[in-house]
């Protein structure tokens, strides 16, 4: 932080380079000092400490860190890892401290535990996708608190619906509610992607049933069944049985009555849970009696449907209006940039409809990033004569990350002249999130921030 607010001086160009092939000879555990006087090179103890992360100079200690068949074997210096981790000045300096000249460390993976010397050593922060929640369990083994919040920090800017169930079930593991937190966010508003993920298959027990149970869950019941039948035949192969329906239903256990199966459309129950073969008979025909019969059979399964998520929406405009010659359609693009100051998922837009009677348009919807596209979709609406917006929805909620501008886009089809939107504004209050807007380079339809279509931004948050 002190060297934010006062900037020091930059050392020459040849001490520079220097430190980078250190730290690149280090890294390397090739520890070659090529001149006698070394820490003349280097003005302050931060930059000669450095030199000694993995140096075997003056090491007073080493790791054999790693599973057995893949260990790596590290130097160290007590006095320097005592001073970065209060669980190695218990090791070393504390009462029950250990004098051994090497230390086995199987349950931590090598380049997690370098990760972790370099920070030590160096102040230096280096994380990687592969190798980041490793370097959180060394960082909450060795009570290295600042590169465990660099950590958290790191997977949740990462963090998407691939990666969210997994990284939930990390986060209960380690402790850290507030990622936990976050996933929960990510799956809820992102649930159907997040649940045909790969890694919704990795997770374990404790974690499916978590997700199973949540009632904000927003994803058909179907996709939800679907999605434990996956991760069922992933689970027999970590336990090595045969996928078989009778195995499958075994691993899942009670989980299998967490599925909301009475509150799926009947068709997909027909053609999807009723013909997977992993109800029983006697399930199947009461399931059908639960959707058909006045008197309905007692179920094992949970039968009232999920709360979901209840979308918000951002109207950026005081009024509307129509004219005898506008707002008119003709495959130009109406378009405006938004930024939001906190992670949201856009669902969909608001769009104006007919203002001459009863009218259908067809929408083709964007969203944009710097030129590059995040969600688009192909639909179409009935619109009724009135001044109402009317909802066009993506096939996936959408993630928008908080301070960056993006460009919703829609390009519109039909016959009919519509509403427009006056007196825009160019920041809105929604909820807890602030929306800003300013105009797009893209609209060659008329719209911008003071009027035109889009008037709303359909989201969850």
């Amino acid at each position: 932080m002190a060297a934010d607010i006062f900037p020091r001086k930059k050392p020459s160009n040849t001490n520079t380079t220097a430190v980078q092939q250190y730290h690149q000879q280090n890294l390397n555990n090739n520890n070659t000092i090529p001149a006698p006087n070394w820490q003349g090179l280097y003005p302050t103890i931060r930059e000669r400490n450095a030199v000694m992360f993995n140096n075997d100079l003056m090491a007073d200690v080493h790791f054999v860190v790693g599973p057995p068949g893949a260990t790596q074997r590290l130097p160290g210096h007590k006095y320097v890892l005592a001073v970065g981790s209060s669980v190695f000045h218990a090791m070393f300096y504390g009462e029950l401290a250990e004098d051994k000249d090497e230390i086995r460390i199987p349950d931590v993976e090598p380049a997690a535990f370098l990760a972790m010397l370099k920070y030590i050593y160096c102040d230096e922060i280096d994380l990687a996708a592969d190798t980041v929640l490793a370097t959180l369990y060394a960082a909450k083994k060795y009570i290295v608190p600042h590169l465990a919040r660099a950590c958290v920090n790191f997977l949740e800017t990462s963090l998407s619906a691939k990666n969210a169930c997994v990284l939930l079930s990390q986060s209960c593991l380690f402790e850290e509610p507030d990622l936990t937190q976050r996933c929960w966010e990510v799956i809820d508003a992102q649930a159907e992607l997040a649940l045909k993920s790969e890694g919704f298959c990795d997770i374990d027990f404790q974690t499916l049933e978590s997700i199973l149970r949540r009632e904000t869950l927003n994803a058909k019941e179907i996709v939800v069944f679907e999605a434990a039948l996956n991760w069922a035949e992933v689970e027999c192969q970590r336990q090595e049985l045969t996928a078989t329906i009778e195995n499958k239903r075994k691993v899942l256990g009670k989980a299998l009555y967490l599925i909301r199966i009475p509150t799926m459309a009947l068709d997909d129950f027909a053609n999807g849970a009723a013909q997977s073969g992993i109800l029983t008979l006697n399930e199947t025909n009461d399931i059908f009696l639960w959707y058909t019969a006045a008197k309905k059979p007692e179920l094992q399964f949970v039968s009232k449907p999920r709360k979901g998520l209840v979308p918000q929406r951002c109207h950026r405009f005081q009024s509307c209006a129509y004219r005898s010659n506008q707002w008119r359609y003709r495959g130009r693009c109406d378009s405006i940039q938004f930024a939001v100051d906190k992670r949201v998922f856009i669902a969909g837009f608001g769009l104006y409809g007919s203002s001459c009677g009863s009218a259908e348009y067809s929408a083709k919807i964007e969203l944009k990033r710097q030129g590059v596209i995040l969600g688009q979709n192909l639909s179409k609406y009935f619109s009724d004569g009135s001044s109402n917006t009317f909802p066009v929805w993506f096939e996936y909620p959408v993630q928008i990350e908080p301070d960056t501008f993006y460009t919703a886009s829609v390009i519109l089809d039909g016959n009919e002249l519509s509403y427009f939107g006056q007196e825009g504004m160019t920041e809105v209050q929604c909820g807890k999130v602030t929306v800003q807007f300013q105009c797009s380079s893209d609209s060659t339809n008329g719209t911008g921030v003071q009027g035109g279509q889009i008037p709303e931004l359909i989201f969850y948050a």
